[in-house]
């Protein structure tokens, strides 16, 4: 198991190598846009549902809000996503669904958030932010904090699943990410 690990670190490895090629050879001046952001994914024409998870990964990862992601955020990002631990993960999830930034989430940032996911869940947007709410919202306030997300993914596998998009994005980057000339 073991030697297995070792392995996965090892593929996770040559393919941050492999991306940060990539991110040299498209933004020679070290700071990637979004539009080069989704050239990279090979989202240019895709659906607005992936352009818009597109620009909140983005987002989420340009920490100094300048628009751009320097080296050390594409880094920081590609470390995360390829390697980085469930609580880790997780932390960046609340932060992708947590659009104005006040470290809580309100029912309108979830029913966001679960609109542009692909789920194979058969309820409607409002039941699933009704379950979320009632699975994790301990106290009742109608806003869910980082710890109570934290929590309460970690304890109901359903609630995983569902987070699975976001907790578990390295497939989507590795599947997505165009190997450009």
């Amino acid at each position: 198991m073991k030697q297995e690990k070792s392995s996965n670190d090892e593929g996770d490895v040559a393919r941050i190598q492999e991306m940060c090629l990539i991110f040299l050879r498209e933004c020679p001046s070290g700071a990637l846009h979004l539009h080069e952001f989704k050239k990279i994914f090979g989202v240019q024409s895709s659906s607005p549902e992936d352009s818009l998870f597109l620009e909140t990964i983005f987002r989420s990862f340009d920490t100094n809000q300048d628009n751009t992601l320097d080296f050390i955020e594409y880094v920081a990002a590609l470390n995360l996503i390829l390697r980085g631990n469930l609580e880790d993960r997780l932390k960046w999830s609340f932060k992708m669904y947590d659009r104005d930034g006040n470290g809580k989430l309100d029912r309108n940032e979830i029913l966001h958030k679960i609109k542009l996911q692909k789920s194979e869940v058969r309820l409607t947007p409002s039941q699933i932010c009704d379950r979320i709410f009632d699975l994790v919202d301990d106290n009742n306030d109608g806003e869910i904090t980082l710890s109570e997300f934290m929590e309460g993914a970690q304890k109901d596998q359903w609630l995983m699943d569902l987070l699975n998009l976001d907790v578990n994005t390295s497939g989507w980057v590795t599947q997505n990410c165009r190997k450009l000339p």
